[in-house]
């Protein structure tokens, strides 16, 4: 016995061994990973840190997957296999496909794919993450807003945010290169790196690029971003925009304008960019709105762009920032269902 457990302990493998009168022998390594309660040996109880004070004859033994699996293994001369879902005493549901099959008089179950089971564990974890990063539901003071963020992966590589610097309300939004979990790390550079104590947009994004620089990533490697500091008593808004969508300014008297500015991403491309902010003046009623390529580029099955004329007839007819958000979304999902880029909004009532 000590040879199978050195042998198990040293596998990434999640293994455990039980007996005919279902008492656990053994637990690797890897298996009490998934259970830190776990004691490693005793009853099903406690190899897996149930709750239950009476392993067999407590009221939920009856529906325990893994008592079942086991049972079902003796039943069978050793052999069984299913996806079993266990709740660890951290609370989380714990999803394992188990195979068990004959060890002499015991019985081994090993964890099938329990590589797998880690890393879909860990991106569970990097999304809540993620979406700690996001700015509040609902507006904390200063300028109202709404905002929508719809990653296509599981890990979204746009970020916006929200928030106050001193009386004036400060919006960004960024968009990094790339899909997935690299694209959700550089976004979190970009939260970490973003100066929130600084009132220039351009001087944010300056700050932001000496920062990236230092990664020294390749040229393949970007972010694009749109800053906006709201200036109510002014009523203006500062912005400075590096390679992103220009932000969209609907006029309750005039229309919709367009404010462009050329300038490249934060990137490697020309290090020493120099960055400036620009004002535009606005009136009571206008909606500001900061929106990614992935809601322009969003495509339907014909291979047809949502485009950017779409955005601006659901902007014209949109009585705020919250309504003009949830027809957008709307439009989107009728337009293409699924997408194929991350889609970020944020929409200002001015």
């Amino acid at each position: 016995m000590n040879l199978y457990r050195n042998i198990l302990n040293n596998l990434p493998t999640a293994a455990i061994v039980v007996d005919k009168n279902l008492r656990v022998r053994y637990a690797s390594r890897a298996f009490r990973d998934y259970f830190p309660m776990s004691k490693g040996k005793g009853t099903l109880k406690d190899a897996i840190g149930c709750a239950e004070a009476d392993c067999g004859g407590g009221e939920k033994c009856a529906f325990c997957p893994m008592r079942a699996l086991f049972q079902e293994a003796i039943a069978n001369h050793g052999l069984a296999f299913r996806l079993v879902v266990l709740r660890n005493a951290a609370g989380e549901n714990v999803p394992l496909r188990i195979k068990v099959q004959p060890l002499g008089k015991l019985y081994l179950g090993v964890v099938d794919g329990s590589y797998e089971t880690e890393i879909a564990r860990e991106m569970y974890s990097a999304q809540d993450i993620q979406q700690r990063l996001l700015p509040p539901a609902t507006p904390f003071g200063g300028v109202p807003y709404s905002f929508m963020f719809e990653p296509c992966r599981e890990i979204g590589g746009d970020l916006p945010d929200v928030y106050l610097q001193g009386n004036c309300t400060m919006g960004l939004l960024a968009d990094v290169s790339g899909k997935g979990i690299s694209a959700g790390m550089l976004s979190a550079f970009v939260k970490a790196g973003w100066d929130r104590s600084e009132p220039s947009p351009a001087k944010a994004l300056r700050t932001l690029s000496k920062k990236y620089r230092e990664l020294n990533l390749d040229e393949r490697s970007y972010i694009t971003a749109a800053a906006v500091r709201i200036e109510e008593e002014e009523r203006r808004v500062r912005y400075c925009v590096a390679g992103h969508n220009a932000p969209l300014l609907l006029k309750s008297d005039a229309g919709i304008d367009e404010i462009v500015m050329s300038a490249p991403p934060v990137s490697n491309w020309i290090p020493d960019f120099g960055y400036e902010d620009r004002t535009i003046s606005y009136r009571r009623g206008d909606i500001l709105v900061l929106l990614t390529d992935g809601v322009i580029e969003s495509r339907n099955d014909k291979g047809e762009q949502f485009g950017l004329e779409r955005v601006e007839s659901i902007l014209q007819k949109s009585a705020g920032a919250e309504r003009f958000i949830e027809r957008l979304k709307e439009a989107l999902r009728e337009f293409c269902g699924a997408f194929d880029d991350d889609i970020t909004a944020i929409a200002f009532d001015l």
